[in-house]
């Protein structure tokens, strides 16, 4: 007779990998737990927390994503690395845009989303004792795709770009080992920083000269405002022996849920991406990739009416949001106003607490500060995903939150 299982046993430990060990608390966590049950409660949050387009895109790209999905032959596997066509084509945009040559079969790899192959690429190039230095404030994935590879993280403050490449140059000539990869984010989130390309020289020479790669993340390069124009990292000389450069659909594009991204440049650093891609994955969905090669074909007058609309959105939230006395300036490029919000607040509540104020009381979602990292506290980060009307009315009910209750001196 088989004998009864002994329950006195204590229970079996589950043992996780130090990697996932490793990773930071979710600050986030908290806030869409709350959004979520008022929106179960049937309360209209007015959410600017993610940077998760409501708008959609061109009427021409979900007709062709229709069309490739009911041809029979577009749902087998594809290619870990994107079809060729995809990469051509994306690979034409880059000279058109950006006067940048790419070999599509080397130099460009088409993946699920810039998130994505960014995390992929930190996995192919660091591993434990390798050390990257990343921009802070800190969007939470360059820390985290750095501590699921087991590298280390050195955290700089970007928001005064000369500076910052002043800082990388101290850590490079300084620590030992010397850092392996030094990550860049510009249009910067959350900070909205921008930088002109003569900052990516300086970048490529100190590349050169420490001996470190460089992963450039432009998903903000297609959302920019007031005539500035981002530079892509890989227009400099010298950029594709050093380093590549991230790039996706979901902001210009309007093909956030789509997850389609690319990754560009040094060829070695390609290769061991589609190395790492080619046993974790195979491949986007190739109506996606379809219809991905006619938005880049033909979507260029979609993108530029895209960047405007959220330029007038930015407009509307920086001047109402000044009016309440908050202190910011007006982003040149990306989705998001980066706001300190004001000092009698700032006193009593962290960003934490804030953010959790104005979606108890004004039911207006908003990321906090805090979650991007110790650089972020003080301030929140709204993003402009909701149209002029909602962001008018999220600025009246946080104006009606903040008078509601005099903050104690």
């Amino acid at each position: 007779m088989q004998s009864e299982p002994n329950t006195s046993e204590s229970p079996f430990h589950i043992d996780v990998a130090e990697r996932v060990k490793r990773l930071p608390p979710y600050l986030f966590g908290k806030i869409n737990d709350l959004k979520y049950r008022k929106r179960r409660a049937g309360v209209d949050v007015i959410d600017l927390g993610m940077g998760n387009p409501t708008d959609v895109p061109a009427p021409l790209v979900i007709e062709k994503l229709c069309e490739a999905a009911r041809d029979e032959r577009n749902h087998r596997y594809s290619v870990s690395n994107g079809l060729f066509n995809l990469r051509r084509e994306f690979a034409l945009r880059y000279a058109r845009k950006h006067d940048v040559q790419l070999d599509c079969d080397s130099e460009a790899l088409a993946g699920l989303g810039s998130k994505e192959v960014f995390s992929h690429m930190c996995l192919a190039l660091l591993g434990p004792g390798d050390t990257a230095i990343v921009p802070a404030p800190s969007f939470p994935i360059h820390v985290y795709a750095v501590a699921l590879a087991s590298g280390n993280v050195i955290s700089l403050d970007c928001t005064q770009p000369d500076r910052f490449l002043s800082s990388v140059a101290n850590v490079a000539e300084h620590l030992y080992p010397k850092p392996k990869l030094v990550i860049l984010n510009f249009p910067h989130n959350p900070s909205t920083t921008v930088v002109e390309r003569d900052f990516f020289v300086e970048v490529v020479k100190l590349a050169r000269r420490f001996g470190f790669m460089v992963i450039h993340d432009f998903a903000y390069g297609d959302v920019c405002f007031d005539g500035y124009r981002a530079p892509s990292f890989l227009s400099v000389p010298g950029a594709k022996d050093v380093g590549v450069e991230t790039t996706t659909m979901s902001k210009g594009f309007n093909m956030a849920g789509w997850r389609l991204g690319f990754c560009a440049g040094n060829a070695e650093m390609i290769r061991a991406l589609a190395t790492i891609k080619g046993y974790y994955d195979y491949g986007i969905f190739q109506p996606i990739q379809i219809a991905g090669i006619l938005a880049l074909r033909h979507g260029e007058e979609a993108v530029e009416r895209q960047a405007a609309e959220y330029q007038s959105r930015r407009d509307v939230l920086v001047e109402g949001l000044r009016r309440l006395g908050w202190d910011m300036e007006k982003p040149r490029a990306g989705m998001f106003v980066w706001a300190r919000y004001p000092a009698e607040w700032r006193d009593r509540l962290g960003s934490m607490d804030f953010a959790m104020k104005l979606l108890e009381e004004a039911e207006v979602a908003v990321s906090p500060g805090r979650g991007f990292g110790e650089a972020g506290e003080g301030y929140v980060r709204l993003a402009l995903v909701e149209n002029e009307h909602r962001l008018k009315q999220a600025v009246r009910q946080i104006g009606r939150c903040l008078r509601g209750e005099k903050a104690a001196g």
